[in-house]
């Protein structure tokens, strides 16, 4: 389970360096091998999966119909952006320069560890999103039986 938020720097060659905290996990659990694609969610993230659960990920959202622009778009900004990517021995991985133009991801980055997989904010999306808060009239019905 990954959690956790790290500041990230991405070197000129536009690569991130796996934080020390995760390199085992990501040896160990992740063989080495992470799915980097667009988050369809949210502009300016990127998500970064282990392979495995990537797997799991790709074939349900595959499944969907192709007749619905949205099953589509989501296809299209989860699987057919997609690219696997592995540590050097340096622990660090390369983010595909389209996926961080898209994004506005540069020199400087949050990492945050979301349980099953990474976010990678560009270091602006990331502070608009994480200084908004959470309206009353936002809050569904699960988040109000939460025990906070």
């Amino acid at each position: 389970m990954f959690q956790g938020e790290t500041a990230i720097t991405i070197d000129d060659k536009g690569r991130l360096t796996i934080p020390t905290a995760y390199r085992e996990q990501v040896a160990g659990e992740c063989a080495n091998r992470l799915v980097l694609t667009y988050n369809p969610f949210e502009s300016g993230c990127l998500w970064l999966f282990p392979y495995a659960a990537w797997e799991l990920v790709r074939d349900q959202v595959n499944a969907l119909s192709k007749v619905v622009k949205a099953h589509r778009d989501m296809q299209m900004k989860l699987v057919g952006a997609a690219a696997v990517v592995e540590p050097d021995s340096a622990s660090r991985v390369l983010l595909p320069a389209s996926q961080r133009a898209t994004t506005g991801i540069e020199k400087k980055a949050v990492l945050l560890g979301m349980g099953d997989k990474f976010e990678l904010w560009s270091e602006q999306e990331h502070l608009k999103k994480i200084r908004q808060t959470i309206g009353e009239g936002e809050i569904t019905q699960a988040m109000a039986e939460l025990r906070l």
